[in-house]
């Protein structure tokens, strides 16, 4: 793999191959210019390759702060766990283009179920399609909890992240999404950052009964989970935070899907309130303590 020492020798590495017949779309170096972290994140959600209605999210989920808060920097390894539709991936692959690495650990093309393997689908033909974007992601790899919970060698992360998705896996069960918190602490370097964004459920609430029914958990026991696998927990922030989300209607009725079978006075009162009320965690894995 080439190194990343600069992006100026990356450009004539480039250059030289394109030369030489590799095909090549980004020859002219990273379309996020390296810089500082925060001017760099800015230039990466101003993007144009960012379809206007991603960029509309921005105003609820907040990706610059989200990001600083989970301290990423540009040489990072980083993984992000289930993307979906690639919303962050949209953002995480130019910022880490130049110097870092991004590993996406996404649906598996072969899932059994026709909606994991839809959207494995669609998320391979977006990266395929624009390589000036996505073409250093370093390798999308197969995770599809429980089966498939394994993200790499030990300590070889410095950051995992996962948006809005922790509810999917407690689905499952309580066990599975624990052994996604313990796949992800195994991969994660000493002082390595586990961020964490999800539906807030009510104070402590049942997990299980609020994630089936509202896709949301009570962020009392993802924090009490974080500390069982391990985890330090670096920061709590409310940067994603919605205080009219009622918290007890299951969150695709609000927008951005405003999908629940819900009357048509429902979806109007939802598209009021906006996005879902979110945790912003952040969990850290402690350094190695010296012999």
């Amino acid at each position: 793999m080439l190194q990343r020492a600069g992006w100026k020798v990356l450009v004539g590495l480039l250059g030289a191959l394109c030369a030489g017949g590799v095909a090549c779309a980004a020859a002219d170096g990273p379309i996020v210019a390296p810089g500082d972290a925060a001017a760099m994140l800015q230039q990466a959600v101003a993007g144009s390759w960012r379809p206007a209605a991603h960029k509309a999210r921005d105003r609820y989920r907040h990706p610059v702060q989200t990001l600083e808060f989970f301290g990423i920097k540009p040489d990072q390894t980083v993984i992000e766990l289930a993307p979906g539709g690639g919303w962050y991936t949209e953002i995480l692959a130019p910022f880490l283009y130049a110097h870092g690495h991004l590993i996406e650990a996404a649906a598996p093309a072969a899932s059994k179920s026709q909606f994991m393997a839809r959207m494995a689908a669609a998320y391979a033909a977006k990266l395929k399609a624009d390589p000036a974007v996505y073409g250093r992601i370093e390798k999308v790899i197969p995770f599809a909890p429980p089966a498939q919970v394994q993200l790499g060698p030990d300590g070889s992360a410095d950051l995992v992240v996962t948006f809005r998705n922790t509810h999917d896996w407690m689905n499952d069960s309580p066990a599975t999404l624990a052994r996604v918190f313990k796949s992800v602490f195994d991969v994660l370097k000493p002082g390595g950052v586990f961020g964490v964004v999800e539906h807030r459920a009510k104070p402590f609430a049942d997990a299980v009964e609020s994630s089936k029914q509202l896709h949301r958990l009570p962020e009392d026991y993802l924090i009490e989970l974080g500390l069982k696998s391990g985890f330090e927990l670096g920061g709590v922030s409310e940067i994603n935070a919605n205080p009219k989300d009622p918290e007890n209607v299951n969150v695709h009725s609000l927008p951005p899907d405003l999908d629940w079978g819900d009357t048509a006075a429902q979806k109007k009162a939802y598209a009021k309130i906006g996005e879902s009320d979110r945790m912003t965690l952040k969990f850290v894995k402690p350094a190695a303590r010296p012999r």
